[in-house]
């Protein structure tokens, strides 16, 4: 294992969305990290091939039946050799399996619990169901997002991933280190509404200053300005621009050679006729023209590239953003450390591929691992 949690052991419990991609990202890092998977795994929705579901990456995997003394007896010897657990159930789900923290933390004192879930362990949502959009949508983010017609979903990167797993994952770490010092764990509340509500300080500090209108497209970074925003070229494709400082702006203008003074006035007023002014402008030439004139400079220019383009660009290709693992491409471990290096410790595992080699090594016996696999071994 390599990376700066290399050493730390964590078990994860399979779920979808938030808890994979935190978990990947802790074994990314360098930490040991388990799956206990169910024997028929969860309805997902969609049906991914097992080494392309890409957030199931670098662990490896063990399938318990958690309604069985035996799955429970795996369970308690196995928690007292991690540090960390995590999970992503509706609130009360593993007390009902007799595995809430309060039994594991008397089990491991020092045990670190991590809990992501989207409204949160409290509150009157707290047992309702919901996805990603919305969490966004209670929020007040997905209002200030979209156009000025609709609410537009920023995919489930804001709620499950921004929100939800990178706040766990912080979480976990600041309380791993934590109980380092002190000698004793504790739980993470990681809820996504909260997670989502954090990301958007920026923008409730705007709209208390009066700086910030609370209608989607008519702000400066929602869209609205027209000098943050996309344009068509002529071949159909588009590029993204963003030069909010005066500076760049003035050198954007230099670059497209509009010379027109009325162009210097950003007024809200005027936007509506600087935006015409950009839509013709980038309209005479294709994408990859403008990139040769305006990518590196201090404009604030890129192309709006799909997925299947994005690893192929330059940049990314000489930073290797995206690396090719096992026959398949992933992006990256990020981020980046000059010492202990990231990796992927390994592909997505299929359910219970691991299941004998994880009890042997967390230090179970023959015949306890007999016991706890019955015929699933």
């Amino acid at each position: 294992m390599s990376g700066p949690l290399s050493g730390f052991r964590i078990i994860e419990m399979a779920g979808i969305g938030p808890a994979p991609f935190a978990g990947m990202l802790l074994s990314d890092m360098g930490a040991e990290v388990i799956r206990i998977d169910r024997a028929a795994p969860q309805d997902l929705g969609i049906t991914i091939p097992e080494n392309l579901n890409l957030t199931n990456r670098g662990r490896r995997s063990l399938v318990l039946d958690l309604k069985s003394p035996e799955g429970i007896r795996a369970m308690e010897k196995l928690v007292p050799k991690a540090d960390a657990l995590i999970e992503g159930f509706r609130p009360g789900v593993m007390e009902r399996l007799g595995l809430g923290p309060e039994h594991l933390l008397g089990l491991n004192p020092k045990l670190v619990f991590g809990r992501v879930t989207g409204w949160g362990q409290t509150g009157p949502l707290a047992q309702a169901a919901g996805h990603d959009i919305n969490y966004v949508a209670l929020s007040g983010m997905l209002h200030a997002i979209g156009t000025p017609e609709r609410p537009v979903p920023p995919l489930n990167l804001v709620g499950d991933y921004g929100g939800g797993s990178l706040n766990l994952v912080i979480g976990v770490l600041a309380a791993l280190l934590e109980a380092q010092r002190s000698g004793k764990g504790q739980v993470v509340d990681a809820a996504m509404v909260d997670g989502v509500a954090l990301l958007g300080s920026l923008f409730y500090g705007l709209l208390q200053a009066g700086l910030w209108s609370d209608r989607r497209g008519a702000n400066e970074l929602d869209g609205g300005a027209p000098w943050y925003g996309t344009y068509r070229t002529r071949d159909g494709s588009w590029i993204a621009i963003g030069p909010v400082e005066r500076r760049f702006y003035e050198l954007m203008l230099e670059k497209l050679g509009l010379d027109d003074p009325a162009l210097k006035d950003r007024a809200p007023s005027n936007w509506e006729y600087l935006r015409q002014a950009f839509e013709a402008a980038f309209a005479t030439r294709d994408r990859d023209e403008w990139c040769r004139l305006l990518e590196g400079t201090d404009i604030c220019f890129a192309p709006v590239l799909s997925l299947g383009e994005a690893p192929n660009h330059p940049h990314l290709a000489a930073r290797a953003t995206f690396v090719e693992f096992d026959g398949v491409l992933h992006p990256a471990p990020a981020p980046r450390f000059s010492r202990t290096e990231s990796a992927i410790q390994g592909p997505p595992p299929a359910v219970g591929e691991h299941s004998r080699a994880i009890l042997a090594g967390w230090g179970f016996s023959e015949a306890e691992i007999a016991e706890t696999l019955g015929d699933a071994s």
